[in-house]
């Protein structure tokens, strides 16, 4: 695969660019901090198999900069094929209700301008005869729940956005693949308490592997979490109510 990659310098992002690179995939990372972006592509670079692995900045909070950087990946890998967003911005229930401007922040880069960037990835993927995008959103917007009410709900949205992108355009050969991780452990839950069933963002790493190879368009990970979330989805409303979580 010939792989655009926004978000591969930490946590879930940074364990499925290792992965894709080890195995000899081409990759072009987009990140806002470039320094830390060059050190990644210069780690993938030594960890891969022979392909290319390129780099240049792109802003989540700053789409005028979206065309130029695919532009960038497209002519860094000689046309790519794929396209993983994992970047976004993570703040707490409780840091968010006491800070307008974080939360705007947080729901224009969340849904907003994630959307964005997917559109433009998808007109140029579709332009040429298809491909596969494939966005990390979330297990927060499956249910309105107390912990996780506003970053649930620009999960939400990304969610939707992404089911019916698959619907519409499937057939015209994108493949769109939704990501919906639950608690796993990486810098953005750091100092939270994880439940008995957190992840490791390698194992979210070889799950979100076999779903790019077979073209799965929504994936739970860890697995268990698509058991939970489904007992989630049929609780009463009263029930949410009096439970935190």
């Amino acid at each position: 695969m010939k792989v655009v990659f926004l978000g591969a310098t930490k946590g879930m992002g940074r364990a499925l660019a290792r992965l894709l690179a080890e195995r000899g995939d081409s990759l072009f990372l987009l990140g806002r901090d470039g320094e830390d972006v060059a050190r990644s592509a210069a780690d993938l670079q030594a960890r891969g198999r022979g392909g290319v692995v390129g780099h240049a900045g792109c802003d989540l909070a700053a789409p005028e900069g979206f065309a130029a950087a695919l532009a960038a990946a497209d002519a860094g890998l000689g046309g790519f094929d794929t396209v993983v967003v994992t970047a976004a911005l993570f703040a707490t229930q409780t840091q968010l209700e006491a800070d307008r401007a974080l939360t705007q922040r947080l729901l224009t880069v969340d849904f907003v301008n994630t959307v964005l960037f997917c559109e433009h990835a998808r007109e140029l993927l579709l332009a040429r005869g298809g491909g596969t995008l494939c966005v990390f959103s979330s297990v927060a917007g499956e249910r309105g729940r107390k912990p996780t009410l506003i970053y649930g709900a620009a999960k939400a949205g990304l969610s939707r956005y992404l089911e019916g992108l698959d619907h519409k355009f499937r057939a015209a050969g994108l493949r769109t693949i939704c990501v919906k991780p639950g608690f796993v452990k990486t810098g953005a839950t750091a100092g939270m308490q994880p439940p008995p069933f957190a992840g490791e963002p390698e194992g979210v790493a070889r799950d979100v592997l076999r779903a790019l190879d077979r073209g799965t368009p929504e994936i739970y990970t860890p697995g268990i979490w698509g058991h939970i979330m489904r007992v989630i989805r049929w609780l009463p409303r009263f029930v949410m109510r009096r439970i935190n979580f």
